[in-house]
């Protein structure tokens, strides 16, 4: 997520760090390198003229150039416009129960997958929702609602699964005094805005009355999918959207466009394929990950939500006993994985290196295959592993002696790094691990 426009402003931030003095000529310069990096991205050309503008008055004031440390002061100002453009958080405004959500947009965005990982969410957070298969034009549309509400136990209204607005009225009758308090409704799309669908949606809605109209957006569109969105909410008048595919290559600027043009809230972002992979959209956060500045407060949501506390808490403790085995190991790598890929983890670490994502996730492999290779006895005590076992375990896992040597060195380094720490020393004198 923003890693090309990421990579770019940090050269811009890098022509004034460390400088006792920063001159105009220096933050001209900066600014011009920003501004190329938001067009790079495909940021809206309106949105970056602003932009700059904003960022250019504030950055040759006096307050920056007589600063002590002006590249920190010229981050914060380029983090508060960023966070500016893109509004404050605007949270799901479900007000009536049963509350109608209505999903739309064109097809191919991920409205019928969205639906779901919004129910699922929307599950997770104490609510009873129920899905609504309205998209009868897209083949197997209703079907895969169907599979995967059947992956999260919540159930699917399908009715004669020909006619939108009777399938509607159907489910309308059926979820009244249901126990139900949020539908979700996934409405049909088309390859390219149509007068027809507008009629269908905005019969939809006036027949639900939703407390959200949210359009699902496709990151990778870019202008193309701003523009589309003028359209929709000059017709349906959406209350926000629902960001997708913010884990591939796209390079940023719908994000960073759609509010300032529609003056319409992003509400929710969707990460990966996983039914899991979605969450709130926190614009200060967005900002800062665009600054290289991590985003910890994500990463410790995600943590509490996913992992063990108990099984973390008990490995926590082995650690800093030095009393850690490949076995505890390889817990504590089940339970990270639950996480996500290492490089979307690091990416959320403040001033973090960057990670290569494939070999990151290969050297996680190797490691899971070499532990999972070995008996209980060897993962407890490594120090047993001969010559001969390590050439049972390389072949077992499809690695090398040398995979497994690595491995054990790492692990003893650890443990002697807890040790220190145990001993309250600082541990100044190690090399980095090599995981």
């Amino acid at each position: 997520m923003f890693e090309g426009l990421q990579e770019k402003i940090s050269k811009a931030l890098k022509t004034l760090s460390g400088k006792g003095k920063i001159t105009e000529k220096n933050i001209q310069d900066a600014i011009k390198i920003v501004k190329l990096s938001l067009l790079e991205a495909d940021v809206n050309y309106k949105v970056v003229k602003n932009f700059i503008n904003d960022v250019k008055e504030k950055a040759l004031g006096e307050e920056v150039l007589r600063s002590l440390t002006p590249d920190q002061m010229f981050i914060k100002i380029l983090k508060d416009e960023l966070v500016k453009i893109m509004g404050e958080k605007a949270p799901l405004n479900l007000i009536h129960s049963p509350s109608f959500v209505m999903l739309v947009g064109l097809q191919g965005s991920g409205k019928t997958t969205t639906a779901a990982k919004l129910a699922n969410l929307l599950k997770m957070k104490g609510k009873k929702p129920v899905l609504i298969a309205a998209d009868t034009y897209r083949p197997a549309a209703i079907d895969q609602l169907i599979t995967l509400g059947k992956k999260i136990n919540i159930p699917v209204i399908t009715g004669d699964r020909k006619n939108p607005i009777k399938i509607v009225e159907k489910a309308i009758n059926e979820i009244k005094d249901s126990g139900y308090n949020v539908a979700i409704l996934d409405t049909a799309g088309r390859l390219h805005i149509d007068d027809e669908m507008m009629k269908e949606l905005e019969q939809i809605k006036s027949m639900t009355n939703p407390d959200e109209t949210l359009m699902i957006v496709d990151a990778m569109a870019g202008q193309d999918a701003v523009n589309s969105a003028k359209v929709f909410n000059e017709r349906l008048d959406i209350t926000g959207y629902i960001i997708t595919k913010m884990d591939g290559d796209a390079r940023g600027g719908v994000t960073l466009s759609i509010r300032y043009i529609t003056n319409k809230p992003v509400k929710l972002i969707g990460i990966g394929e996983k039914i899991d992979d979605i969450e709130e959209f926190y614009p200060d956060r967005i900002a800062n990950r665009i600054l290289g500045l991590g985003d910890v407060l994500t990463l410790i949501e995600k943590a509490e939500q996913e992992l063990d506390k108990e099984k973390m808490q008990k490995l926590g403790k082995k650690m800093l006993e030095a009393d850690f085995t490949l076995e505890d190991f390889q817990e504590q790598l089940k339970e990270i994985k639950k996480l996500g890929s290492i490089s979307k983890i690091v990416e959320m670490l403040p001033g973090a290196p960057k990670v290569d994502p494939v070999s990151s996730e290969k050297e996680l492999k190797t490691i899971e295959a070499i532990i999972n290779s070995m008996t209980p006895e060897e993962r407890r005590n490594p120090r047993i592993l001969n010559a001969s076992r390590k050439k049972r375990i390389a072949k077992g896992s499809g690695t090398s002696v040398q995979d497994i040597n690595k491995l054990l060195k790492n692990y003893e380094e650890m443990r002697k790094l807890m040790k220190m720490f145990k001993k309250g020393k600082m541990p100044f004198g190690l090399k980095g691990l090599k995981f």
